[in-house]
């Protein structure tokens, strides 16, 4: 059975230092795509299922704008996985990032032409913008479209997904993606880089009443992190007797 592995990938959440340590073991097999929205139930599985079958060479995918219920090939076993951030540190590593980056999108310019306070107060203030809260919630219930709350959703995805790594233990992350396919790619080899990495350390100081802000409208993806990191992780769901 060939085996892929799917990336989940994250803005800020080291999701380029993954993408790095793939592209070194596999080169061309690693590949990235991007997806438009799609209101449908199912999201953009269908179109993430053809470009798995697709590309039949192909080892590692890469994305950020994967949304729906996971995708299923026939003779495909598929390793997915995703990491996850504390959402202040990931939200101000964000705006360093987008501060320097050459780009003329909304975040880029918005980041250029205020400090760290304002850029986190017009995002809040914006409706459907939701880089300033609960990303990571929002981002992972996309994968379980259906009733219940964002969070209850973001839970049943993490539940689906193979490896769920912490940024904070980036290796260990990377070590359990080693373990689920080591039978088939035994030569998968990895040290620990930091590509595309943000320094969040000068907008980190004299911001408390900042982060108390960003943890009123950051509730869940705290909730998650906590969770994540706690000694009894989420489990996975029983099946009914």
């Amino acid at each position: 059975m060939r085996t892929v592995i799917l990336h989940h990938h994250l803005f800020k959440n080291a999701g380029t230092s993954l993408d790095q340590i793939l592209k070194d073991n596999f080169g061309n097999a690693w590949v990235t795509r991007e997806f438009s929205a799609s209101p449908a139930p199912h999201g953009n599985t269908p179109e993430v299922e053809s470009w798995i079958r697709d590309n039949p060479e192909a080892v590692a995918f890469s994305s950020h704008t994967m949304m729906g219920p996971p995708p299923q090939v026939d003779g495909v076993r598929i390793v997915s996985m995703i990491l996850l951030r504390d959402p202040i540190d990931r939200i101000k590593s964000a705006y360093r990032f987008e501060r320097t980056q050459v780009a003329d999108t909304f975040g880029a310019v918005l980041a250029k032409h205020t400090d760290l306070e304002g850029y986190v107060k017009v995002r809040l203030s914006l409706k459907h913008d939701r880089q300033c809260r609960n990303f990571q919630t929002s981002r992972l219930a996309a994968l379980a479209p259906g009733k219940g709350s964002e969070l209850e959703r973001a839970r049943q995805a993490l539940e689906r997904i193979t490896v769920v790594g912490l940024v904070a233990d980036f290796a260990g992350a990377v070590a359990r993606l080693t373990g689920e396919i080591s039978h088939t790619f035994p030569n998968f080899r990895w040290q620990e880089v930091h590509s595309n990495r943000s320094d969040a350390a000068s907008a980190t100081q004299g911001h408390t009443d900042l982060d108390e802000l960003l943890k009123l409208h950051n509730t869940d993806d705290l909730t998650l992190l906590s969770e994540l990191s706690s000694p009894d992780p989420i489990a996975p769901p029983v099946a009914a007797p």
